[in-house]
């Protein structure tokens, strides 16, 4: 088994520019975004250029079907703090932020969705917390426009069942809107799996974190690319790829419904002797059938759910694949390394 060895965080007085490297590099993971690239190249256009420093703009295009990419080709070309990668597909939001992260040169690197539910102006803030020598800085929702009702019910239930079966440091409230140290991301670079709960992986890495609290505005256009079914996924690789917990519920479930389907077999046994009525006996006994049946076939498919996640890391296919890329035109000196898709 390898060992990962990083450095440790530092502190203030040790925190020191990595003159090598762009302070800071946005990852912007795009699908179907194309109302919205515009006005937000140029609020984080706005906030970026006011650092003093270098900067990368990169856009990771997850094989958006209306004109994102010609957009982003555009702002390329005006703008030589902007690259971008493109799929062959749409491979998924994980996959795109996670080619982002393997992607970014920067010191420093933030994840900020498309949307600009997220505003690009707390990134300052952000730098401002990371200056003071934390590694991990969560952007934390103190509300959330623009959302309806059921959404933030079940983000809110979401978040504190995974904190609950979980032993990672699950901040709750939070989506991918961060910023983290060079070692955090270099951390990350090294965590094979390919069912991937981006936001969780980044926590299990540890290091030094703070959370500054903002309020989330509602979409400025277009709509929401995690319906309820895309959420449930991105919930069950989180459960499933953070904690056992539900095997264990499992075992539970199993003794409970054995000691609950004897107490009915009793029950119906009873009423048959004394009463007479051998039409409830039965109705009972097949109530008490398919309750069992009906734990089995859910125990079938979580278990179902972690034998599938085995496969794929066996296939060992690639996270996703490159069409096209674009790299900075502003690049400082060459950071060398090697970039894997999985």
């Amino acid at each position: 088994m390898s060992t990962i060895v990083l450095r440790k965080s530092v502190s203030l007085e040790q925190r020191r520019r990595d003159t090598t490297r762009p302070l800071i590099s946005v990852v912007v993971p795009v699908y179907n975004e194309e109302a919205c690239l515009a006005a937000l190249h140029r609020r984080l256009s706005d906030v970026l250029s006011t650092l003093d420093d270098s900067y990368e703009i990169l856009f990771i295009n997850d094989g958006s079907r209306d004109r994102s990419l010609e957009i982003i080709r555009q702002l390329q070309l005006v703008d030589p703090h902007v690259g971008y990668h493109s799929f062959t597909r749409n491979f998924g939001h994980e996959s795109a932020s996670t080619c982002g992260l393997l992607e970014a040169r920067g010191q420093t690197v933030v994840i900020i969705d498309a949307d600009l539910q997220d505003p690009p102006e707390l990134i300052a803030e952000l730098l401002d917390r990371w200056r003071e020598g934390f590694d991990l800085i969560y952007a934390r929702r103190r509300s959330r426009q623009g959302e309806t009702w059921l959404t933030r019910a079940t983000s809110h239930a979401f978040y504190r069942l995974l904190d609950r079966v979980t032993r990672v440091d699950m901040p709750v409230d939070t989506g991918d809107f961060r910023l983290m140290d060079r070692a955090v991301v270099d951390a990350f670079a090294q965590l094979p799996e390919r069912n991937r709960f981006v936001r969780g992986m980044i926590a299990w890495t540890g290091f030094r974190k703070t959370a500054v609290y903002y309020d989330r505005d509602a979409r400025l256009a277009g709509e929401t690319k995690y319906n309820f079914t895309k959420r449930l996924g991105l919930a069950l690789d989180a459960i499933c790829g953070f904690s056992t917990v539900p095997l264990r519920w499992i075992t539970y479930a199993g003794g409970l419904t054995s000691g609950l389907a004897v107490a009915l077999f009793g029950l119906a046994l009873s009423v048959a002797m004394f009463s007479g009525l051998g039409t409830a006996a039965w109705t009972f006994l097949a109530a008490a059938l398919t309750l069992l049946a009906g734990v089995q076939l859910l125990t079938i498919g979580l278990v179902g759910e972690y034998v599938g996640r085995i496969l794929i890391e066996v296939q060992g296919r690639p996270l996703y694949l490159l069409a096209e890329s674009g790299t900075p035109l502003n690049s400082t000196a060459s950071v060398q390394g090697d970039r894997v898709a999985g």
